[in-house]
């Protein structure tokens, strides 16, 4: 039987650039695919774009809701964690994207060959466009392996780009939609890595990123991204969303390794050690991020107890 997928789109005021993202939906080569689409309030035409393009687009299955009005993260957890959307495969999507044709195909042709019961995620490298579509280069090229090491102290990939199984969307709502954490995204590799499942990430890119001043969360790319990282990281502000992390796993601990859950009580104590005692749990954790560059801010913000 062909597999289902669930497009799992979230809107607020996006008219500007909504028809393009609906538009690349059908353009999908994998095209047993049903939107459910949770509006957070819109005042613009959001609704009536999404409405219209139900009707243009004849045998499209779309759902549309009302969102919790609590934002960004708390609307994407509440479409995942929903069991009543019934899938295979569920695909997170912002509202001001274009997907490439290939981006479910080439994430479900990989999901496939891991056993259903294992959870698995896919996510991608994203090709950067402006508000005109004017293309303006790739994000990071990442090449270390995925893990739970990893994911503790970074998010690899945008949710715009993830695709996952049914597997892992049953960790999300074993933790459920109300979860305090600082990213959707980061909390869902976070606990397909903890529960010891497979995450893939693919080097080509599967969508085209709008980066516009109305961006959310923006494109991690250039120097004045790592200058904005480098105020973040002085702020406390990566402390502040590790913190949040550490106690919102706290509901995921029955489902992690015991590999993991141990991993997670050496990171948790060691974020509280003094300054000789801190480093060298860090060292025993063997926690990395995917770059150079990261890793040297990884070391400031260990040394700085900022993390």
């Amino acid at each position: 039987m062909m597999p289902s997928a669930a497009i799992l789109l979230c809107t607020f005021n996006g008219a500007r650039f909504l028809p393009a993202q609906l538009s690349s939906f059908t353009r999908q080569r994998f095209s047993h695919w049903r939107l459910f689409a949770s509006d957070d309030g819109s005042t613009d035409e959001t609704l009536s774009l999404i409405a219209k393009y139900q009707h243009e687009e004849n045998g499209v299955s779309i759902a549309v809701r009302d969102g919790p009005r609590r934002g960004l993260v708390r609307n994407f957890l509440g479409l995942a964690c929903d069991l009543s959307i019934a899938a295979d495969y569920f695909a997170f999507s912002d509202q001001d994207d274009i997907w490439e044709p290939d981006k479910l195909s080439r994430a479900i042709a990989w999901l496939q060959s891991i056993p259903a019961q294992r959870p698995a995620l896919y996510c991608s490298r994203v090709r950067l466009i402006d508000e005109d579509d004017r293309d303006c280069g790739l994000s990071p090229l990442f090449s270390l392996k995925p893990s739970f090491r990893n994911a503790l102290v970074q998010s690899i990939a945008g949710g715009n780009t993830m695709v996952f199984n049914n597997s892992a969307r049953l960790l999300l709502a074993h933790c459920g939609s109300d979860v305090n954490v600082p990213l959707h995204d980061w909390w869902t590799y976070l606990l397909v890595t903890g529960a010891g499942g497979e995450v893939r990430y693919d080097p080509l890119p599967t969508i085209r990123y709008r980066s516009h001043s109305q961006n959310v969360v923006g494109a991690n790319v250039g120097w004045r991204s790592r200058f904005q990282r480098l105020q973040m990281l002085k702020a406390g502000d990566f402390a502040r969303w590790s913190a949040l992390n550490i106690a919102a796993l706290e509901r995921f601990r029955s489902r992690m390794t015991l590999e993991n859950s141990s991993l997670y009580d050496l990171f948790c104590e060691s974020r509280k050690r003094g300054f000789f005692a801190r480093q060298l749990g860090f060292l025993q954790a063997g926690v990395y991020r995917q770059t150079l560059l990261g890793n040297m801010g990884l070391a400031v913000a260990v040394w700085t107890k900022r993390i």
